[in-house]
């Protein structure tokens, strides 16, 4: 009976104390909740209530799919959009022209993501996703409604200027939940993502060209007959606008209110509070939010780090659909743009499984430093395992194929979801939005730089078929191994910092 009531008694006070909002806490006396403030509101509700927030992570799920899917929706049907704008003055020149547009996003917002980072920590991260959103529902349609080479060229640009999605929604993720639900909330961000690029090329295969695929349906006379590349854009688009809509109601997470000195260092307190010493490096009390990013080497090293696998897994995701569907002669697999798409498909569920299930648990024991270092030590192995799978024949190549696919997909998903939960505990809110805007920047410039320089070394080592070193497609995963080396490499000390914390691996 007296173990009972001491039960009671405890049960009751760690009630009353999680009805006590965190911010209405004292921190020497001050009290620092601020009434009306949007980031206090949601604060506090994170403090009342222990669940996971699965309404605020819905709008994280969708807004990263509008900016997912557009990117990569084009590469089933630019071959043939770039044909059919008479670019080309030879079939040879298709891909050179392709590239370009191709990069044109990332390019565009290599240029405006740390100013749409700064723009969420100065007006709020609820107005830059509701512009970038409508950006998507307005830009991607022009881009399938595209006549000339230079109006496609144009509107890629532009939606790749004007959508500062990713940066404020990874900061979005980790402010709407408690700690221990925080590496759930950025795994979310990457699944979101992989499965937009598995989404995309899906809607630009199957709803390219209406007309020849679909004659029953879609006349040559009609919309979709004349704009060929309209149907899956204008899908996108559609999708971006239900968005757009719900988007009203999403709560904004970013404080309101100037902090006094001993509030700022409270808030801190809370801020380091939400990093989970069994998942993440722990923050110190004392970090500097004024200081410049870019005198901030933790964070600075894990940008590099996040931009050099980032460089990657763009060159891989180039490189994987055109091995797989050039012929077996120059070291291919043969396969049809179906079996790629199947493929894909199958590594895109898996990656939501292991995201939503695997990687929380992984990332408690592990670390997210602990976790990269070993995902991208096993994805050497089987990358140069790769050029061996044309002496395969079905259904055994099927089989080992999706297995590897699965497996390095959700390596590399490790990878990044580890630099995100770096990134965003090396500053606090005031610099987060500006963190993962510099962040954003520069992956899209390395992931503008991949696309073209994968498919030139894959065009130059399809030449060198009989080379004594790694000949073929053998010297493409050589190289790939070479950037995923080097990024591991530079995930261990000196390099890799984080500031007056320690890592619990």
């Amino acid at each position: 009976m007296v173990d009972q009531d001491h039960d009671g008694r405890r049960r009751q006070e760690a009630a009353a104390e999680s009805s006590v909002p965190l911010l209405e806490k004292k921190a020497g006396g001050v009290p620092y909740y601020v009434e009306g403030c949007p980031g206090c509101v949601v604060d506090r509700r994170n403090a009342a209530n222990p669940g996971i927030p699965y309404g605020s992570f819905i709008y994280v799920w969708v807004v990263i799919l509008c900016t997912a899917i557009p990117i990569s929706s084009l590469f089933p049907f630019l071959y043939f959009m770039i044909r059919d704008l008479h670019i080309a003055e030879r079939t040879e020149d298709i891909g050179f022209y392709a590239g370009f547009v191709g990069a044109a996003f990332m390019f565009g917002r290599c240029l405006t993501s740390t100013i749409w980072g700064i723009a969420a920590d100065r007006i709020g991260r609820k107005p830059v996703v509701m512009f970038g959103v409508f950006s998507v529902v307005i830009f991607n349609a022009l881009f399938g409604l595209s006549v000339t080479y230079w109006m496609a060229i144009a509107t890629r640009f532009l939606l790749g200027a004007l959508n500062g999605l990713l940066g404020p929604m990874k900061a979005y993720a980790i402010e709407v939940c408690r700690p221990e639900h925080e590496a759930l909330a950025l795994s979310l961000v990457s699944t979101a993502w992989g499965i937009g690029l598995i989404i995309g090329p899906a809607l630009g295969g199957y709803l390219a060209l209406p007309a020849e695929k679909y004659p029953n349906i879609f006349s040559p006379d009609s919309l979709f007959g004349r704009f060929p590349y309209f149907l899956p854009c204008l899908c996108t688009s559609v999708f971006a606008a239900a968005v757009l809509i719900s988007c009203i109601w999403m709560p904004e997470t970013l404080h309101k209110h100037k902090v006094s000195e001993n509030g700022n260092q409270s808030i801190e307190a809370l801020e380091a509070h939400l990093v989970d010493p069994k998942e993440k490096v722990e923050q110190s009390n004392g970090l500097d939010t004024k200081k410049s990013l870019f005198k901030n080497w933790p964070l600075m090293s894990s940008i590099i780090v996040y931009c050099v696998f980032s460089f990657h897994d763009m060159a891989y995701t180039e490189v994987f659909s055109l091995w797989a569907e050039s012929d077996r002669t120059y070291g291919g697999l043969s396969l049809s743009s179906e079996d790629v798409g199947q493929t894909l498909a199958i590594t895109g569920s898996s990656l939501l499984v292991y995201q939503l299930f695997m990687y929380p648990r992984i990332n408690k024991v592990l670390g997210p430093i602990k976790s990269s270092q070993i995902a991208a030590g096993l994805c050497i192995p089987i990358l140069f395992a790769y050029p061996y799978m044309t002496y395969l024949s079905e259904p055994g190549l099927s089989i080992i194929l999706n297995i590897a696919s699965v497996i390095k997909n959700n390596l590399g998903v490790t990878i990044i979801t580890g630099t995100f939960i770096l990134q965003n505990n090396a500053v606090s809110q005031d610099q987060r939005g500006a963190a993962n805007g510099l962040a954003m920047t520069g992956m899209s410039f390395f992931k503008a730089v991949a696309p073209a320089g994968a498919g030139i070394v894959f065009s130059w080592a399809q030449k060198r078929q009989h080379a004594f070193f790694f000949p073929g497609d053998q010297m493409v995963f050589f190289l790939l191994n070479i950037i995923e080396l080097l990024g591991l490499l530079l995930t261990f000390k000196p390099f890799l910092t984080v500031p007056n914390q320690s890592v619990s691996n």
